[in-house]
């Protein structure tokens, strides 16, 4: 596989059933799965990207939203430098939950940590419970970066993903984090140079209990 310049850890975290799974599976295959089990723990997935000439390795958690694996998902905090907040926007009580999912986020991760929030299931407006202005807001409210998206359609999935890559090589440029320190969640690679999006397959994680085995909608 070629290398990479920099490679940055992701976790994405919301309540159950609000796309996660699906935001990960279209950005790495570029598919979508309208019927997903529940995450049982961790899943992974993982893709090249370019940015700035620079070839960036994003290696992604997804996280189970269930109450019982909380505890799971805060050990993967610390190692993140980027963080996808996902909400339903056809599910008000997603969007409710928001706070807690920051407060947990911000206990638990390094101080420089970039969070997008997302309104994820865009496609399904005609059912929309939350108004992407009530959005806006609360990411104006809490200095997050701001987006709805489709896992469905694939609208946004790529800029969200991206566009929090951007935001952590900025902070790079800026020497706002250590990178002499991995649990930052930046990995200095041996700084290949390249172009090009090179899609990388994707997984489950083994030890952490990422194999998903109880039925239930994902988008």
């Amino acid at each position: 596989m070629a290398g990479y310049s920099y490679l940055f850890k992701y976790i994405i975290i919301g309540d159950t059933g609000v796309g996660k799974s699906c935001l990960l599976l279209q950005f790495t295959d570029k598919r979508f799965q309208p019927v997903h089990d529940l995450t049982i723990g961790v899943e992974f997935g993982a893709r090249m990207i370019t940015i700035d000439n620079k070839q960036l390795k994003l290696q992604i958690w997804d996280t189970a939203g269930q109450e019982s694996f909380r505890s799971i998902t805060r050990s993967y905090y610390r190692g993140a430098a980027g963080a996808l907040l996902v909400y339903d926007i056809t599910r008000r009580d997603t969007f409710l939950h928001l706070t807690n999912w920051l407060s947990d986020a911000r206990q638990h991760s390094n101080t420089n940590m970039v969070i997008m929030l997302i309104g994820n299931k865009s496609d399904l407006d005609a059912r929309r419970q939350v108004s992407y202005e009530e959005g806006e807001q609360f990411a104006a409210e809490h200095g997050l970066i701001f987006m709805e998206t489709s896992a469905k359609t694939a609208a946004n999935v790529e800029d969200a993903f991206i566009g929090t890559a951007k935001q952590i090589y900025q902070k790079i440029q800026q020497g706002i984090f250590d990178l002499s320190n991995e649990a930052n969640g930046i990995k200095v690679g041996p700084q290949h140079a390249g172009s090009g999006v090179v899609p990388v397959g994707r997984g489950e994680t083994g030890g952490d209990g990422g194999n998903p085995n109880a039925g239930g909608g994902c988008c």
